[in-house]
Formats: C-alpha cells, structure tokens, sequence
C-alpha cells in the first residue's frame, strides 16, 4: 500500500513502504484525522515519532511546519526505508534517526512537544506505553494509534478516537520537568 504525504510542504510526495505480512501502514484517512487535529500545534514544534517504520508521521508533521523530527525505531528493514524517505525528501537537517528500541529511548531525560506512536498491533505496547507516559510524561501530548480491540488501561485525561478498527488515544503531559525542554 502506498504511503504518501498528505499536506504542507511535502504533499503528494510519495514516500517508500515497509514490506511484509505484519505491516500495517497508517491508512490515510486515519492519518488525516490525527494530523488535522494536531494542525495548529505542529508548526515549530519537536516531533517524536516511537516505532517509526517508514516515518510516516515524522515525515508528515516536517511537512506541515515541525520545527524537528527524532525518529525511533530498531528494525534494520525499517530503517533503511526510514532512512531512504528523509533523504528522498531532503529532511536530513530536521529529522535525528534513534536506532534503538523504544522503551530504552524514553529512559533518556527527554521532552518533546508532541509524541507520535504507532506500535505494532496486539502486543500490549500501546497499553504499557500509555502507562509509561502517565508515569513519566516524555511530551506535551501523546497520541497513539492501535487496534481498536486492544484494551488500553483506564486512566483519568484519557481520550480515544474510533475510526474502525483503528483507535487513537491521546493524552497530555503537561509542561517538561523543570520547565525547560531536554
């Protein structure tokens, strides 16, 4: 399934694409309604996209204004396309490539203004980063996209946005520790 990009700068720009069976790239219509929402908080804002794969949604916010992009993601096939797609759009100077996993990126003393994540689907992920980020919040607002089955725990400030089979759930984490960004 071809990715593309939607809006701002970059738009219509087609963008490489994970292969394989568990693959499941951020259907369009799903990643319109997630960035129309988060529209007039991306310009000059620093991005964090966790389990990137092809960067998607990095790449996206870029487009539309973000000040910066960090990308974080383990996966050697993914990063080569996460890789590939920054330089095809010529991102380089925006976009820091964290080749790690994501739970060891967010051990770090780290404060983005919005964090993206699209974890794969039914492995408990989205619940226990959910969890981590009211137990330490690593941006002003999380958003996470995951199968709408996947029970996420109940947790006050907690929002949710149904399209389908897909879910988005969104929190806020305030201000950063001390009021300064890392």
């Amino acid at each position: 399934m071809p990715v593309r990009i939607i809006a701002g700068e970059w738009r219509g720009r087609r963008l490489g694409a994970l292969q394989g069976l568990e693959v499941r790239p951020t259907a369009d219509r799903v990643r319109e309604a997630w960035m129309s929402s988060l529209a007039p908080r991306i310009p000059r804002a620093r991005v964090l996209d966790l389990f990137a794969g092809s960067g998607a949604l990095g790449l996206e916010a870029l487009s539309r204004g973000a000040d910066e992009a960090v990308f974080v993601e383990r996966a050697r096939g993914a990063l080569e396309v996460l890789e590939a797609n920054i330089a095809l759009l010529g991102a380089e100077e925006r976009a820091t490539v964290a080749r790690e996993e994501v739970f060891t990126f967010l051990k770090k003393d780290v404060f983005f203004d919005i964090a993206l994540a699209d974890p794969p689907y039914g492995k408990g992920l989205a619940a226990r980063l959910v969890e981590h980020f009211q137990a330490r919040p690593f941006a002003r607002e999380l958003w996470v996209e995951h199968g709408s089955s996947e029970e996420l725990p109940k947790l006050p400030g907690l929002r949710q946005r149904r399209y389908g089979g897909t879910t988005l759930t969104t929190m806020d984490g305030g201000d950063p520790p001390g009021g300064e960004e890392a």
